[in-house]
């Protein structure tokens, strides 16, 4: 396969249909910088100390802005032990090519890329379309985590979704616990005998199998329910009841949900409303990439639980939620005595362990998109050709093109590669 070198893109310009070639120039060695997270509320840290220990002796040179790590439990003097350099916000974004974030910046940081730098990510692009759209006409290359074709065997040490949901599921069922002020298990006591929690979790994809598994170690009797029938034996795998729709088959492309009809909807809201009442725990973890979380505990529905329900739905954002009245971040209480935690970014509450899960994701990439000192992106890889959503003047990912309403861009069997600087 023929490939052409480029170096740091030129000076920004516009999207265009293709991206441009610029003169290769050769640079000593890769540079990777970790940023304080600037969302708000974020706990966790792009890289962990392990992972630039990796990173280092593997050669690669790293900068970590100070206090990148503390929220997640990791102090500076942790990051040069493991050989990074500490050094200040400014410092890094002038000195390094690779930047991997948690989450997509603020403003005031987004406008500090750079043509050349490699933003890495779950920068949501398909909710950040104008975002995406500046930093391509800046000449970043943008990679998002959310867009890998997570069904391709190969990409799993890629798959931050899968990793940060697996911490999302598991704390989902600890703060439901502690928000429900009951006993979850049954207990037999001299006072008398408490019955067990009965609890659901809608979806079952990686949040919902960890948030059921984690139910059932506190002795609750959980279900699980899926529109997708073939979730079955995973979810009974792990000891708990399967409820399905008759609504069939939600997945869709790339291992991902896809969005339900009206009819659908109707269908399957009717069936759970149905169903919710005879549960004191409500775990909802349904979400469509690039569209508004599903509604699936509709108000109606919330007057007709039991006052001392807990809802906690890891479906809300600022967007909405799977919860009617579900404010992300925020817990509520209902007329009705029910309580309702949004929690779209509950992994941010186990900083540690989803951040050490995350640095492993995150070097995954970096191993494909930059085997040596160059940044490689390869149109014919199915894997980049999904998460890369710019580069070199171009958005690139054909879904957020379309989303932007840009044609488009033309086959191109040659992958491109651009130097780090």
């Amino acid at each position: 396969m023929e490939t052409s070198a480029i170096a740091t893109p030129p000076t920004a310009t516009a999207p265009t249909s293709e991206p441009p070639a610029t003169p290769t120039i050769q640079t000593p060695a890769l540079a990777i910088g970790v940023l304080v997270e600037t969302a708000a509320g974020e706990r966790r840290v792009a890289l962990d100390p392990s992972a630039v220990e990796r990173l280092t002796e593997a050669g690669r040179v790293v900068s970590v802005e100070s206090g990148a790590g503390v929220s997640a439990g990791f102090e500076d003097a942790a990051y040069t032990d493991a050989g990074a350099t500490v050094t200040s916000r400014e410092q890094v974004i002038a000195t390094c090519t690779v930047i991997p974030v948690v989450r997509f910046p603020d403003d005031e940081l987004a406008k500090l890329f750079r043509s050349g730098q490699v933003l890495i990510g779950l920068i949501d692009p398909l909710n950040n379309l104008r975002a995406i759209e500046d930093l391509a006409g800046r000449g970043v290359t943008a990679v998002s985590f959310e867009l890998l074709p997570r069904t391709l065997s190969r990409a799993q040490s890629m798959d931050a979704l899968s990793s940060q949901s697996s911490a999302a599921g598991y704390r989902a069922g600890i703060v439901a616990a502690a928000a429900y002020g009951r006993y979850l298990p049954m207990m037999i006591t001299a006072s008398g005998t408490a019955t067990p929690a009965k609890a659901i979790v809608i979806g079952t994809g990686v949040a919902g199998l960890q948030a059921i598994a984690t139910l059932k170690r506190l002795g609750a009797v959980v279900t699980g329910y899926d529109v997708r029938a073939a979730s079955r034996g995973e979810v009974e795998s792990l000891g708990a009841k399967f409820l399905t729709s008759s609504v069939a088959q939600g997945a869709g492309d790339g291992g991902y949900a896809r969005a339900m009809t009206e009819e659908e909807r109707g269908v399957q809201q009717a069936e759970l409303a149905r169903a919710l009442v005879d549960f004191d725990i409500i775990i909802t973890t349904a979400r469509v990439p690039g569209r508004t979380p599903p509604e699936l505990v509709s108000a109606a529905t919330q007057k007709n639980l039991r006052a001392g329900t807990v809802c906690v739905d890891l479906g809300s954002s600022d967007k909405g939620g799977n919860v009617a009245g579900s404010v992300d971040g925020q817990t509520t209480v209902t007329a009705g005595g029910v309580t309702i935690v949004g929690a779209g970014e509950l992994a941010s509450d186990l900083p540690a362990s989803a951040s050490q899960m995350y640095g492993r994701n995150v070097i995954a990439v970096i191993a494909s998109l930059v085997p040596a000192n160059v940044v490689v992106v390869d149109r014919t890889d199915e894997v980049q050709q999904n998460i890369v959503v710019s580069y070199n003047g171009a958005v690139t990912n054909a879904a957020v093109r379309m989303a932007l309403k840009l044609d488009p861009l033309p086959d191109d069997s040659a992958p491109s590669r651009a130097n780090a600087s």
